[in-house]
């Protein structure tokens, strides 16, 4: 997959989705790079249909159209890296798809000091409240050869903004709105980086800021201990009674908050 990322640009003062705006784009036949950017949106949305909340003039509101045959099957990880990239030091993924800080709950202020969880290095180190900071929302045909990449990140968020429900879930970087643009500039960057490397290269990267690592986790069919992941970017799992699985998509949920 090559080309230049962000051109042509589509941005508006205020839309439904930004991932909406830009698979109709793609559908209608738009170039791989094409950008969608947007100052607020009304119905934004991460994985299982969530709503994705933003004040108007906070965010990084921004997707990606991408086309390649065949589309890199690890493009929600590179996507989360990426952000990473330009996110700091602090910034963590939680699989497959959420960007995070770590640590203590007063910590969601980016001028905190970062817990010991912060460091993102496994096992007891991934401890403390996990907040997001952003989420990545991956979507498109593959079979034609395009996805839509949307990506939401609290840039300039003030956390008392926020519903209520959200307030002690959330984290922000803190910045001011025309830290936006910047932050999109070397977003474009990174992503552009992190889609042309080797995959192993790409996934000792995202092992490094893994907030899973070492961690209780439930989902659906059981529960057990995240223990990285494997070469083909699924969740493995350490079994309580033996062994271990490896999952693919789907809902996990931390068994505690906190240690």
């Amino acid at each position: 997959m090559s080309g230049a990322l962000g051109h042509p640009r589509l941005h508006l003062r205020s839309t439904d989705s930004t991932n909406d705006r830009a698979r109709a784009l793609a559908i209608a036949g738009a170039p791989h790079g094409t950008l969608v950017t947007a100052s607020a949106q009304t119905a934004g949305r991460g994985r299982q249909g969530r709503r994705w909340s933003a004040p108007p003039n906070s965010s990084l509101l921004a997707s990606l159209v991408l086309r390649g045959t065949p589309l890199p099957r690890l493009l929600p990880l590179i996507a989360a890296v990426a952000v990473c990239d330009v996110a700091g030091e602090r910034a963590l993924v939680k699989w497959p798809n959420d960007i995070v800080f770590v640590g203590p709950h007063d910590s969601h202020d980016p001028h905190g000091t970062p817990g010991e969880g912060a460091r993102g290095d496994g096992g007891a180190q991934n401890e403390g409240v996990m907040a997001k900071l952003a989420g990545i929302l991956a979507e498109g045909r593959p079979q034609e050869g395009w996805a839509v990449l949307g990506v939401g990140l609290n840039v300039a968020v003030r956390l008392e903004d926020l519903p209520a429900e959200l307030r002690d879930t959330a984290a922000t970087l803190g910045e001011s709105p025309a830290a936006i643009e910047p932050l999109l500039a070397r977003l474009l960057s990174a992503l552009g980086r992190r889609l042309a490397e080797p995959s192993e290269a790409l996934l000792e990267a995202y092992r490094a800021r893994d907030a899973l690592r070492g961690r209780e986790i439930a989902w659906s069919g059981g529960s057990g201990y995240a223990d990285g992941i494997d070469g083909e970017g699924r969740l493995v799992v350490a079994l309580g009674a033996g062994g271990h699985t490896a999952l693919d998509a789907g809902e996990v949920h931390l068994r505690r908050l906190t240690s």
